[in-house]
């Protein structure tokens, strides 16, 4: 293991959680309901997840929407790798899926899913790529974590809990269905004060 590595993992263990699996259900069950209300009953509601944690929020959400309305709802994931605006700066990615459902997004209300909101760059990617898939009535952002110091002038709709930080703190979301558990984590970067060295 390098230096850069063991930095990282320390600074991995010293991340303090700040919601844990129920915190997360409860508040995907009231954004749910929030949905439902704002949207009128959610009838031509899209969920759209940002791979790779979105992607299994809008199912959740798309489930807990299903109950509340007892209908089918329509989910699918939307993959903004070649919108990125720092393609060049960073190492090549592998690109994820865009599942669009059936009925597709034209004159729907499409409701991005993402885990965390931070500068506003990877929605902006998402609604670049979503202007190049269809037209839809009108588009909403639903996040587990809003943790601010946006860099562009968007906002979440729907969020699961505001979380101020400083520039010098991670916010690592952890769900089961990728990480064997669900919890979001605050903690020091590797390579700033008051990380282990």
């Amino acid at each position: 293991m390098d230096k850069q590595d063991s930095r990282r993992q320390d600074a991995q263990s010293d991340a303090r959680p700040v919601l844990e699996g129920p915190d997360i259900a409860r508040v995907l069950t009231r954004i749910a309901h929030e949905i439902v209300e704002r949207a009128k009953g959610a009838d031509d509601v899209v969920l759209l997840g940002i791979p790779t944690r979105g992607v299994f929020l809008a199912r959740r959400l798309a489930d807990k929407l299903e109950q509340i309305t007892e209908r089918t709802m329509p989910v699918g994931s939307l993959d903004i790798t070649m919108y990125r605006d720092d393609l060049r700066m960073q190492p090549p990615r592998a690109l994820a899926r865009t599942e669009i459902p059936g009925d597709g997004i034209d004159g729907r209300l499409v409701v991005l899913v993402d885990d965390v909101l931070f500068s506003g760059r990877t929605i902006r990617a998402a609604l670049d790529a979503l202007n190049d898939i269809g037209r839809p009535r009108a588009v909403q952002l639903a996040v587990l974590v809003d943790r601010g110091h946006r860099e562009l002038p968007i906002r979440a709709d729907y969020v699961g809990k505001n979380l101020p930080t400083s520039l010098r703190e991670t916010v690592k979301v952890q769900l089961a269905e990728e990480d064997g558990r669900d919890t979001v984590l605050l903690g020091a970067k590797p390579d700033t004060p008051g990380a282990h060295p």
